[in-house]
């Protein structure tokens, strides 16, 4: 080793990292003073939550503070990190999370138990989101956007069997199962010795195995022939409230031979997304135009977005404690009773009869004149949308709910659901739109800030 090299290395060996330097006295001052951090703590503080205090007020206390862990998830899921593992790690290497989190590192199952426990009053703190933005000023319910987006579950779509291969693999499984069985009766005298005192109908193992298939096989075709006949009594109900005749019902009750069923994830359902076909769920969310703040969230495995637009205005109301004067939606949801049922609750509605491309809007002339008195409600609602108001009104939604999915399914990196069955699902979309709407008022708190400063 050369002379310089020594030098070097005895410079290296010799250098006291703490002399001459000195550490915040706190650990907010690890931070400057407008980092988002500090807002996102300060709006978790204005959160309710005792419901999930209540949990350990049973003696003794948790080994970390609730409100602590909650804004931990809430930042986490800011950085787009869903994973406990991958948070767990964030509270040894990431700076801001250590100073949320008063630099306590819960592992992994720690993290992971708490969102399990408290799923359902973390899912709750959605609506306490919505009120903290209103009193914000935030909610203006002047105009609301409603859209649908898929989100893919926990569950691949090769574990998924249509109705018509049940049927086959049941008739197939069951005749394997039955000519082992003939067949072992033919021949019990001869196998009595060879048995002993077992019993000559066991099945083997291969047999066993095709038993347990078939009991999943028989338990998802009831499933199945549930799920189609209560879709068939709610068409049935529909068509009653529309003063429309009951069509005939196909099959009776029976589900169509391609209806999926996904062994892993019962409740997803394979459905057609803008970037082709998911196994996953149908995530609803009501945006108002003001600040982009959710105001109505659901999660269902419906593939169809139109049923969902009564539940949405139902929790808009909930929500905000008032109606929005206007609500926008794309094709998908139009249908002479959703145009009703808005029409019913003073909501002005600019939800095209069919699907409008973007070069609609720079060669569709405005009408003019009076409108004809036997247009019926399709064509009185294309009227409107190709007036100048209208089609302003409309293309709201690209300013208004469109970003809010861009936000949450890119920056925030939402792209599958961790839990799986329906409700796990639900109350995991309705967090994610608690943090979206939670990081909306913190920003806003941080901006004002920055103003008066």
């Amino acid at each position: 080793m050369g002379v310089s090299n020594r030098l070097g290395m005895k410079k290296f060996l010799d250098y006291q990292p703490n002399q001459g330097m000195l550490m915040p006295a706190y650990l907010s001052d690890w931070l400057p003073a407008d980092h988002e951090i500090h807002f996102i703590s300060e709006a978790v503080d204005q959160l309710d939550l005792s419901a999930i205090e209540r949990a350990y007020s049973g003696g003794g206390r948790p080994a970390y503070d609730p409100r602590m862990m909650v804004k931990v998830l809430f930042y986490a899921y800011r950085l787009g990190v869903r994973s406990s593992r991958q948070i767990e790690r964030l509270l040894y290497e990431n700076i801001p999370m250590r100073v949320l989190a008063g630099n306590q590192q819960p592992d992994h199952w720690t993290i992971n138990q708490f969102r399990r426990r408290h799923q359902e009053a973390l899912a709750q703190l959605f609506k306490q989101t919505v009120l903290l933005a209103a009193h914000a000023g935030l909610v203006g319910l002047s105009h609301v956007a409603i859209d649908g987006t898929k989100v893919k579950a926990n569950a691949s779509r090769h574990s998924a069997m249509s109705y018509g291969r049940m049927e086959e693999a049941e008739r197939r499984l069951e005749a394997e199962i039955q000519a082992y069985l003939k067949g072992a009766a033919e021949e019990d005298v001869r196998e009595d010795q060879e048995l002993g005192d077992r019993r000559g109908n066991e099945l083997p193992p291969q047999l066993k195995e095709a038993k347990k298939r078939l009991e999943a096989i028989r338990k998802a075709k009831g499933q199945l022939e549930a799920e189609a006949r209560a879709k068939e009594e709610e068409r049935r109900a529909a068509a009653e409230r529309e003063g429309k005749r009951p069509r005939r019902p196909q099959g009776e009750g029976k589900p169509k031979a391609r209806t999926q069923y996904n062994f892993t994830d019962p409740d997803s359902r394979i459905m057609k997304a803008s970037d082709g076909f998911v196994q996953g769920y149908n995530a609803q969310l009501a945006v108002d135009a003001k600040a982009q703040i959710i105001v109505a969230a659901d999660l269902t495995n419906r593939a169809a977005d139109a049923p969902h637009l009564p539940g949405v205005v139902e929790q808009i109301q909930a929500n905000c404690g008032s109606l929005p004067r206007e609500m926008s939606a794309d094709a998908g949801y139009y249908s002479e009773a959703n145009v009703l049922e808005l029409e019913r609750r003073g909501i002005e509605g600019f939800i095209p009869p069919e699907k409008i491309r973007h070069m609609h809007w720079r060669t569709a002339k405005a009408p003019r004149g009076r409108i004809p008195k036997n247009l019926d409600r399709r064509g009185r609602m294309m009227r409107k949308l190709s007036t100048k108001r209208g089609k302003a009104r409309y293309k709201l939604r690209q300013t208004t709910v469109e970003p809010v999915i861009g936000q949450m399914k890119w920056n925030r990196n939402f792209r599958q659901l961790l839990r799986r069955g329906l409700t796990a699902a639900r109350l995991s979309w309705l967090f994610e739109c608690a943090v979206h709407n939670l990081l909306k008022v913190a920003s806003a708190m941080r901006a004002r800030k920055l103003a008066i400063a």
